[in-house]
């Protein structure tokens, strides 16, 4: 068939636009590592020769850029990529929790057996040179000439959703152009700022008039059998076709859990969540040796914690609450008391939100800084909970929630986790309504779980903890 899309034009893909971000992270970070080594050099007999890369510099020093790359996985997230405060606060948290381990490495190691200048340099070189490199491609990449030019199938609630949440999304990855539905009714009609331009039957030729380059089907009932061989000549065209559901994962890291029909579960969800017995064993590894770590600083910062707490509101000093673990089971955890002793109304438990009265002054703080969840730790060595996961909720919560929001027990067939996906986009979940965007990025972590995600997790919650910013 001919080719419906416009050629030599470049418009880059999502996907296409994080390995272009990796590539230059790749570059920069050699640079600095570069540039590390050269100053370094400056101060030594050999001067920057090769006997000084090869005898001077420790063979871990040139896997600085790795290092400082994995760092920065958090601004592979083409939302964040694309605005400014956002690459400053990522390359900020990047350069915090590296100067943090490698102060905690400095001092545990022998005297003059670390490179402080190189490392000194690599960091600050690396951040600049970041930094950089980030504002070229929000200023060259997200430019429209590069945009993909996307069609909307369908201008019913699940297009419309689409729709209204990608707008948001400043500067956009792509540009929307317009629906294509074959209700006459919305034909020419605007809905959340975007036009109905053209039906089933003329959806090739709306795609050579736009040069659109991608199609996003969002049509939940039956299809029209014209629009369906529309839609398939589109792709033996050239065109893109998306469905709603790997659009928004993609788009927002999140499951549509409100446009999904009822036996999605059953349908898709099971296959997809299943992991290999490696990932089990590895993630339980970093469980045990995390609750390790965990349990040493907990031991250290106990005395501070059971004193502050017990000046600012007295006993108890830690606080027990049921909650609900994988496949529905209860088990009790453990944490510093941060509210007051009857934080509950006849032992109904309720949500917390931003502002909550019920939290005590010494509270704010150990909610902000996560001293409040150390505790955890003895759940996490037990087996009970793991490090990433969903969050765990009280028996009371979970059985109304099971009532008010689709899909919802979905999350119980994993350990819940001290920090998670869910946790990291969003805050507190005050409302059904915020509940039900935490569960949408549950149930994406479930479907995507690997090391890499679980990384990356774990580094953003380093860094709001760094950051002083509650989860």
């Amino acid at each position: 068939m001919e080719s419906l899309t416009q050629k030599g034009r470049l418009r880059i893909r999502l996907s296409e636009r994080k390995f272009i971000l990796l590539l230059g992270d790749l570059f920069f970070s050699a640079i600095a590592l570069l540039l590390a080594l050269f100053f370094w050099s400056q101060r030594d007999a050999l001067s920057f020769s090769w006997e000084f890369l090869g005898t001077r510099a420790p063979a871990w020093f040139y896997f600085l850029p790795i290092f400082w790359m994995a760092l920065l996985i958090g601004l592979y997230d083409i939302r964040r990529a694309n605005r400014h405060g956002e690459v400053l606060k990522g390359i900020a948290t990047a350069a915090g929790i590296s100067i943090l381990l490698y102060l905690i490495v400095f001092f545990i190691s022998e005297p003059n057996s670390l490179p402080r200048r190189g490392v000194a340099i690599f960091i600050g070189a690396a951040t600049v040179l970041t930094i950089i490199w980030r504002f070229i491609y929000i200023k060259i990449f997200t430019a429209p000439a590069f945009n993909r030019r996307v069609l909307v199938i369908g201008a019913g609630l699940a297009g419309t959703t689409l729709v209204s949440m990608a707008s948001k999304i400043q500067p956009m990855p792509f540009d929307l152009i317009g629906y294509v539905d074959d209700d006459p009714t919305k034909q020419g009609k605007e809905l959340f700022g975007l036009k109905v331009v053209g039906d089933g039957t003329s959806l090739l030729e709306t795609i050579r008039k736009y040069e659109i380059t991608d199609l996003i089907f969002a049509i939940s009932g039956e299809l029209n059998p014209d629009l369906f061989r529309a839609i398939l000549d589109a792709e033996e065209g050239g065109v893109e076709v998306t469905s709603l559901p790997t659009a928004y994962e993609e788009l927002f890291g999140r499951i549509p859990v409100q446009l999904l029909q009822s036996d999605w579960i059953l349908r898709t969800f099971l296959d997809q969540i299943h992991t290999n017995g490696i990932y089990e064993f590895i993630k339980r590894a970093a469980d045990i040796l995390s609750g390790l770590v965990g349990l040493i600083i907990l031991i250290v910062l106990l005395p501070f914690v059971a004193l502050a707490i017990l000046l600012d509101s007295g006993r108890p000093i830690f606080y027990g609450q049921l909650r609900v673990g994988r496949n529905g089971n209860p088990y009790r955890i453990l944490k510093f008391r941060t509210m007051h002793s009857d934080p509950e109304d006849n032992g109904v438990g309720k949500m917390t939100s931003d502002g909550d009265q019920r939290i005590t002054r010494i509270g704010k703080i150990l909610r902000r800084s996560h001293i409040d969840e150390l505790p955890q730790m003895l759940n996490i060595l037990k087996g009970e909970n793991s490090l990433v996961g969903p969050r765990a909720e009280q028996p009371e919560l979970v059985a109304q929630f099971q009532q008010q929001i689709p899909f919802y027990r979905a999350r119980l067939l994993v350990k819940p986790g001290l920090t998670g996906w869910a946790q990291i986009n969003q805050r507190y979940a005050s409302t059904v309504e915020d509940t039900v965007v935490k569960l949408e990025f549950d149930l994406y972590y479930l479907k995507h779980r690997t090391l890499l995600l679980d990384f990356n997790i774990i580094l953003r919650t380093i860094g709001a903890v760094l950051g002083f910013r509650g989860l």
